[in-house]
C-alpha cells in the first residue's frame, strides 16, 4: 500500500532505529575479513580481491536457487574454524549493525559447522559470546543475542537445543533449524521441540521459503514454533480476486490470528526464487492483511544488504514511509525473544526515534 506522506530519505531510513531477527552470523562477514581469515589458514576462495569476492558471493547467491544459495557458505564457514576467528567475524557483526542503525539484533549460526577445528560446541557459543560482548561494548546503542540453530540434515538437534539451554542467561536468547526445507520436515525434531517447551526457551523455524505451506503447517502446528523464518510462502494460502478482495485459508488465517510472526528477509526471497522480484513480493499483501511481519536481511554477504539496503527497497517498491517503517520495527521489537519489559522499553526508545525523524 503506498503512502500520501512522503518518503523518508536515505539519510532518515540509515538513522531510523532497527531491528533485526533473522541474520545469519556465517553470512554476514565482511569480504575483506574471509580473505584474511582464509590466507590465515590456507583456504582457497574464488577471488582475490575483496571487491571481486563480494561480487562473487552475490552473484553465486543471485541464482533463484536455495541450494545453490546454500553452497556459498562453504567458504565462510571454512574461515570460521577457531575461536579468535570466530570471535573476530561476531564482534565485526555488531558493529556493521550498530553502524547500520539496528537497536536489537538475534544473529543465528549452526555451532555444530564450526567443529572442523578441534572446538567443541560450547566453545563455539563462548567464542561468538566474546564477539558480541566486544561489539556491544564498541557500540554501547545495540543489543545483541545469539540463536542457536540445528541443521535439518544432521542430527544434533536435541544436542543443540540443550546447548541452548543451558547458555539461555548467558547471551542465548533461542533455538532455530535450518537448512533445506524439502525433506527434511521439522517434525524431525519433535523431541528437541518438546524439550525447548519444558524449558520455557522460546524457538523459531525456518519454514515457508524453500518449501511451501506444508512445511510452515508443520512448524506451526507439531513444533509449535514461536515465529517463522521466512514464512513468506504463506502468501500461497491466500487468494485475491481480480477486485483486490483476498479470502485466507485457514492456515493463513490462523498464522494471522495467532500473531506468528514471520521473519521476512526481501532480497534473499528474491535470490531464492521465493519472491519474483521486490516489487512483486508478498511482504506487501502480507503486511496489508495484518499479518505480524518484519523485515530482515537473512545473510547480508550473500545478498550484498543492509537493513537499510532492505527498508530501502520497500520504500522503492511499495512506498512505504516513516509511518510504515516504524510499524515493521515495532512489529519485530514485539517479536524479539527478549523479556517484555526488556521489550517495551525498546520499543518506547524506537518511537522516540522515529518522532525525532519526522520531526
Amino acid at each position: 500500500m503506498r503512502s500520501n506522506q512522503q518518503l523518508p530519505t536515505p539519510d532518515q531510513i540509515v538513522h531510523a532505529p532497527k531491528v533485526l531477527l533473522h541474520d545469519h552470523l556465517d553470512g554476514g562477514l565482511r569480504a575483506g575479513t574471509v580473505l584474511e581469515l582464509a590466507a590465515g589458514v590456507g583456504h582457497a576462495l574464488p577471488a582475490t580481491t575483496a571487491e571481486t569476492l563480494a561480487d562473487w558471493f552475490a552473484e553465486s547467491a543471485d541464482s533463484g536457487s536455495l541450494e545453490r544459495y546454500l553452497e556459498t557458505f562453504s567458504h565462510t564457514v571454512a574461515v570460521m574454524q577457531d575461536a579468535d576467528a570466530i570471535t573476530r567475524v561476531a564482534r565485526e557483526a555488531v558493529e556493521d549493525l550498530a553502524d547500520d542503525g539496528v537497536v536489537y539484533a538475534e544473529i543465528r549460526y549452526a555451532p555444530e559447522l564450526h567443529l572442523d577445528g578441534g572446538l567443541e560446541l560450547t566453545e563455539v557459543v563462548a567464542a561468538v559470546q566474546r564477539g558480541f560482548d566486544e561489539g556491544m561494548a564498541s557500540r554501547p546503542g545495540i543489543r545483541v543475542q545469539q540463536l542457536l540453530t540445528a541443521m535439518r540434515q544432521a542430527a544434533r538437534a536435541s544436542e543443540i537445543a540443550r546447548l541452548a539451554i543451558e547458555w539461555r542467561d548467558r547471551g542465548v536468547a533461542g533455538f532455530d533449524i535450518a537448512g533445506p526445507e524439502a525433506g527434511f520436515p521439522p517434525t524431525r525434531f519433535l523431541a528437541a521441540f518438546e524439550l525447548l517447551a519444558a524449558e520455557n526457551m522460546r524457538y523459531t523455524i525456518h519454514a515457508g521459503e524453500g518449501f511451501g505451506l506444508p512445511s510452515i503447517w508443520e512448524a506451526v502446528h507439531p513444533c509449535g514454533a514461536d515465529r517463522l523464518g521466512h514464512g513468506v510462502r504463506i502468501a500461497e494460502d491466500i487468494t485475491v480476486s481480480p477486485d483486490g478482495t483476498a479470502t485466507l485459508g485457514r492456515l493463513a488465517a490462523y498464522v494471522r490470528d495467532r500473531r506468528i510472526p514471520l521473519e521476512i528477509c526481501p532480497r534473499s526471497n528474491v535470490q531464492t526464487g521465493a519472491a519474483p522480484s521486490l516489487a512483486e513480493h508478498p511482504i506487501g499483501l502480507l503486511a496489508e492483511l495484518g499479518f505480524r511481519v518484519t523485515v530482515n536481511t537473512d545473510n547480508r554477504l550473500m545478498s550484498r544488504t543492509s537493513m537499510s539496503a532492505e527498508m530501502t527497497g520497500l520504500v522503492e517498491a511499495f512506498g512505504y514511509d516513516l509511518v510504515q517503517l516504524e510499524r515493521l520495527t515495532t512489529n519485530a521489537m514485539k517479536s524479539a525473544f527478549l523479556p517484555y519489559d526488556e521489550r517495551v522499553d525498546l520499543i518506547h526508545r524506537i518511537k522516540e526515534g522515529y518522532a525525532e525523524l519526522r520531526a
